[in-house]
């Protein structure tokens, strides 16, 4: 072990658990710094600019939490999701695609957030509210609007036999593929479930978040595996070498056994 190449093989190493230490502690640091929101902030509600930007996934402290925004429906994108339970009653969504006014925008060009209106037991009062937005929608009319903004559910394929274009996942992703005048267009991620019912829907029950434990375990699991690997870098140097120690000691034993005269090894 004191030959300068198990010795060169040794500084290696530290380098090596050097970075995984580094990386275990980064790891650590993301999980106790949790940046946990004063209980009853997601109550309050906030300019949807000031808690998140387009293009940006949710931080989790901010799920659900109550924002503001104003804007124009854009006529032709009032879409109907499917599969959508309402106090435990299945039934439908109507979304529209506000386009967001640029005074209270945070990007430079046009932005647009996916927002669920309300929610309806049937598919034909689903549509019928539909034919009412889009009725209002043509005169583009400044609207207010306020509810609770949600991560992206995540697009999935329609049942199999549906119309290609059926959805049943609240996904801005799925929503920006059919909307209209999406050319350099800036999207929010999540989505704002509205807390009040237009069109003769009803309201969608979205209650507050429920307050997590303020540790992120999925990181201080991390931590740990980053710990492991560094001191399975001592680990390796230390097998290295012995397995060299032990084959020249074979080697020698093999030697003397035969009767050969060994050459003493390399310092």
């Amino acid at each position: 072990m004191l030959r300068p190449r198990w010795i060169g093989m040794l500084l290696l190493c530290l380098v090596v658990a050097g970075v995984f230490a580094w990386l275990g502690q980064w790891q650590l640091g993301r999980a106790v710094q949790t940046n946990a929101v004063p209980p009853g902030a997601t109550e309050e509600v906030q300019p949807l600019a000031d808690v998140a930007l387009p293009g940006e996934y949710l931080p989790e402290p901010l799920v659900g939490q109550r924002v503001q925004t104003r804007g124009t429906w854009v006529p032709e994108d009032f879409i109907v999701v499917q599969s959508r339970y309402n106090d435990g009653a299945l039934g439908y969504w109507v979304t529209g695609q506000l386009r967001i006014d640029p005074d209270v925008s945070a990007t430079v060009g046009p932005t647009s957030v996916a927002v669920a209106l309300g929610w309806a037991s049937t598919e034909e009062d689903a549509r019928a509210a539909v034919e009412q937005l889009e009725g209002a929608a043509s005169v583009s009319e400044t609207v207010e609007v306020t509810g609770r903004l949600i991560s992206d559910e995540g697009p999935v394929l329609p049942p199999r036999g549906e119309d290609p274009q059926t959805l049943t996942r609240m996904s801005p992703a799925a929503l920006l593929g059919q909307w209209h005048d999406v050319d350099a267009l800036f999207v929010y991620r999540p989505y704002i479930a509205s807390v009040e019912a237009v069109a003769g829907l009803d309201a969608i029950s979205s209650p507050a978040p429920v307050e997590g434990s303020g540790i992120n375990w999925l990181n201080i699991f991390y931590a740990v595996e980053w710990a492991v690997f560094a001191g399975f870098a001592f680990y390796l140097w230390y097998r290295l070498a012995k397995d060299a120690w032990e084959k020249e000691v074979e080697d020698f034993e093999d030697d003397r056994a035969s009767g050969d005269d060994p050459e003493p090894a390399a310092s």
